[in-house]
């Protein structure tokens, strides 16, 4: 083996450490019984497809064409996301920036000086001149990137990208679900505001019957006066209804890049959005590898990583290749004549001797931010598998609450009925109709917010399983995520 082999051997060593992906969560489950599905609730039972993959467009699974609009309306529109795409731009063009230092630097100089020249400087007694040098000069520069420094600060340039890939796919997850969930709480809001004014209306009826039984005298005028208080109460209740109605309304502007004067508001039933059946769960081992912020935590570990073979690097010896080539004389006509060239060529290196324990303690400082960020990572997952966890667990009991609550404004509404048959009749008291028309309210608004909790929840199980981004063909880190 020749001797000019050496350099390219000795180029293809970087130090420091290889960066190798952390093992996936050594588990099957996410609960410990594991969970398999719901009971049926309202007639939809929910069934968890264990190894299944989610749809990237998993919204569409409440079959609600008013929330397919205004999904894909910020998903075009966005503020967050726009901002998140511009910086997976940046990190792209610095990593195109940072292959730069593999290829030989050019540089052209050119200039015209004034000088004095005395011989005197060289022993000589002839007197001094004055004279213009004019200088054309090519230079050219090469680092011989011998232990790597280079191609790690390179490593740790696309692990950035990865961030930025990533962080702009949790910015896309964060945005759709939270669009969807603010839809729902919008739909819940107006469901109970429905509810609320249909009471409301029922007491006004009360009241009217109360007070002309006053007049005729067959009932007390104190039974008018607390159904009136009744319906006082009961109005009260709607205002807040309201705000928050308004509140979600103004959210989902912003969240699809408007302002809250320029929308109007959302039109969208809680009886419009389907319950999804089909819960396709990904297992333990795969979300590690799709959930987008576990994967930014891993692309930061990978840039630490690299991080940790830059600080090596610096502890040796830097190779530098140079050299220049151009022209120089006393006038422009004279400049490319042959006496004008001018060139040279040299190597060089920097060895570090002595910097009082800067390297050293620059690469310990590297790997502190290393296992900084390992850490980090498994905190990461662990949180997923456990937001996972929590989300199956809610599902479970949501159908049960769901039940119960069905259950209960049946019986109350029944009720209700009887009620009201008899105080008109006279067969029962206004604090029997009062007491019945609030635990009617409270049972059928208790049911409304069961099943806006169980839609909401199953969106937040969906938003657990990373949202299905990397089902998207054009949607990995070689394009932008749309």
């Amino acid at each position: 083996m020749t001797a000019r082999w050496l350099p390219l051997l000795a180029a293809a060593c970087a130090v420091g450490p290889d960066f190798t992906r952390p093992a996936p969560p050594p588990v099957d489950r996410y609960t410990t019984g594991g969970v398999r599905g719901t009971i049926a609730a309202d007639g939809v039972a929910q069934v968890v497809r264990p190894g299944g993959e989610l749809a990237a467009d998993w919204w569409q699974l409440f079959h609600s064409p008013t929330l397919d609009v205004i999904v894909r309306d910020a998903l075009a529109h966005n503020a967050s996301l726009e901002a998140a795409r511009a910086s997976l731009r940046r990190s792209r063009y610095s990593l195109a920036a940072g292959y730069g230092v593999f290829y030989p630097q050019l540089d052209a100089t050119g200039g015209v000086t004034r000088q004095r020249f005395s011989p005197a400087q060289f022993g000589s007694p002839m007197a001094p001149s004055e004279f213009n040098l004019y200088t054309l000069e090519g230079k050219v520069g090469y680092t011989v990137d011998v232990f790597g420094s280079q191609r790690r600060t390179v490593e740790g340039l696309r692990a950035q990208v990865d961030v930025q890939c990533y962080t702009l796919a949790a910015a896309h997850l964060s945005v759709t679900g939270n669009v969807v969930n603010t839809a729902i709480a919008h739909a819940g809001y107006r469901a109970e505001i429905q509810a609320t004014e249909e009471l409301i209306a029922a007491i006004r009826t009360q009241v009217e019957l109360a007070e002309t039984q006053a007049r005729a005298g067959t009932a007390p005028y104190s039974n008018a006066l607390s159904f009136r208080g009744q319906l006082a109460s009961t109005a009260a209740t709607l205002p807040p209804l309201r705000d928050r109605l308004a509140q979600a309304d103004n959210l989902l502007a912003t969240l699809v890049g408007a302002a809250p004067a320029a929308r109007r508001p959302l039109e969208l039933e809680l009886a419009q959005l389907a319950l999804p059946r089909d819960l396709p769960v990904s297992l333990p081992s795969e979300l590690a590898h799709q959930r987008p912020d576990i994967l930014v935590a891993e692309a930061t570990l990978h840039v630490s990583s690299a991080n940790v073979g830059v600080a090596t690097a610096a502890m040796f010896p830097q190779f530098t290749l140079s050299g220049a080539v151009g022209v120089t004389n006393t006038t422009p006509g004279a400049l490319f004549d042959p006496a004008s060239w001018i060139w040279n060529l040299g190597a060089g290196f920097t060895a570090p001797l002595f910097h009082g324990g800067t390297l050293n303690n620059q690469r310990k400082a590297a790997i502190a931010a290393y296992e900084q960020s390992l850490a980090s990572y498994t905190q990461t997952v662990l949180a997923a598998l456990s937001d996972v966890a929590n989300s199956l667990q809610a599902l479970a009991l949501d159908a049960e609450t769901v039940d119960e609550q069905s259950h209960a404004v049946e019986a109350w509404a029944q009720a209700k009925k009887l009620i009201d048959a008899n105080y008109a009749s006279g067969l029962s008291d206004y604090l029997a109709v009062l007491t019945t028309e609030n635990s009617y309210l409270q049972a059928k608004l208790g049911y409304i917010q069961a099943q806006t909790q169980r839609l909401q929840d199953t969106v937040a199980l969906f938003v657990a399983l990373g949202g299905g981004w990397w089902s998207v063909r054009h949607a990995v880190c070689t394009r932008e995520f749309p």
